[in-house]
């Protein structure tokens, strides 16, 4: 694939602005922000790219669930009755086959599978993954308590500060205590809990013992 450039990234926020409302875009932008500042902690490298899966992670979230059920059967997506129950879940499916058909230029894996998995994580997830996710969870239009109690969390620590490994140490944990709380949350609610998400806090937390042992 092609490096990303501004000029790409310029578009491709034109491109996706008429598919989202003024407050879904505000937080896309400020996911792209946030992403790159991550990015430039972990992998400078990739910067553009995680960028670019920012702009795309919620390029399907406002729709209806009628609609998202119709688009994957579009997409050939199979929906599940937790789909149906857990609607918020699917957006993360269609957009990523959405970039695979109708965005080529982005059509990178990295980014591709950043976007699959931003909304639930899944068991050993890539960087990419991760920082996609934590982005989303914490970027600066974000004003929930968890929200604001994870970012403190992660920049308390200052993580320009510390060596790659303990940064490696700070996006774990930073992890760890974002799924306890969306657990933690859901269960509140009496909501189902996606196997995903589970899988992929366990994962990180058997990478803790391990390491902590």
């Amino acid at each position: 694939m092609k490096e990303i450039n501004e000029a790409m990234l310029a578009s491709l926020r034109e491109r996706v602005l008429p598919s989202m409302s003024a407050k879904r875009f505000r937080h896309t932008v400020a996911v792209e922000d946030m992403a790159a500042r991550l990015a430039s902690l972990y992998c400078p490298e990739h910067t553009n790219r995680l960028r670019a899966a920012a702009l795309l992670h919620d390029l399907t979230k406002e729709l209806s669930l009628d609609e998202q059920i119709s688009l994957c059967d579009e997409l050939g997506i199979s929906v599940t009755d937790f789909d149906r129950l857990s609607p918020k879940t699917l957006h993360a499916r269609t957009a990523a086959a959405k970039i695979l058909l109708e965005y080529e230029d982005f059509s990178d894996p990295m980014i591709v599978d950043a976007v699959r998995w931003h909304t639930t994580g899944r068991a050993d997830m890539t960087l990419a993954e991760k920082l996609l996710y934590l982005a989303d969870y914490i970027d600066l239009s974000r004003t929930f308590e968890n929200c604001v109690i994870l970012r403190r969390y992660f920049f308390g620590a200052d993580p320009e500060k510390l060596d790659i490994t303990g940064r490696e140490v700070l996006l774990r944990d930073t992890l760890l205590l974002s799924f306890d709380m969306t657990i933690r949350d859901l269960l509140s609610e009496g909501a189902l809990i996606a196997p995903d998400t589970v899988n992929a806090r366990d994962a990180l937390l058997l990478e803790k013992k391990r390491t902590d042992a």
